[in-house]
């Protein structure tokens, strides 16, 4: 097996969003009540319309927190975020996506 140190990294950023949807009521909720369909669209369309080349945005299901949601896991750090609002995504693009800083207001530790 390849050690992983080796292998090339593809995007400098790779954002995971959840955009898992359940019916409502559901005793679980999902990303997609809590507003995730529009945050994953602005997260999009900034990387999208800065032509952020080394960052790579891909929608998920449900990533085992649901009432912590929305959700955004970024990689290779591993950091999660629970943005609420647009203004979330545009810090997370401006300051961890461009910066390179995390941003810690809106970092989620998971439990299991």
């Amino acid at each position: 097996m390849t050690d992983t140190a080796d292998l090339p990294l593809v995007f400098q950023v790779h954002a995971f969003a959840c955009l898992q949807a359940r019916p409502p009521g559901h005793p679980r909720g999902s990303c997609a009540e809590r507003g995730a369909k529009a945050l994953v669209e602005r997260l999009q369309m900034r990387v999208d319309r800065e032509r952020l080349a080394g960052v790579a945005v891909t929608v998920t299901g449900c990533m085992g927190f649901c009432q912590a949601g929305p959700l955004i896991v970024v990689y290779p750090q591993g950091l999660w975020y629970a943005p609420r609002t647009e203004a979330d995504i545009d810090e997370i693009v401006d300051h961890h996506f461009k910066g390179g800083q995390a941003v810690e207001r809106l970092a989620f530790l998971p439990r299991l």
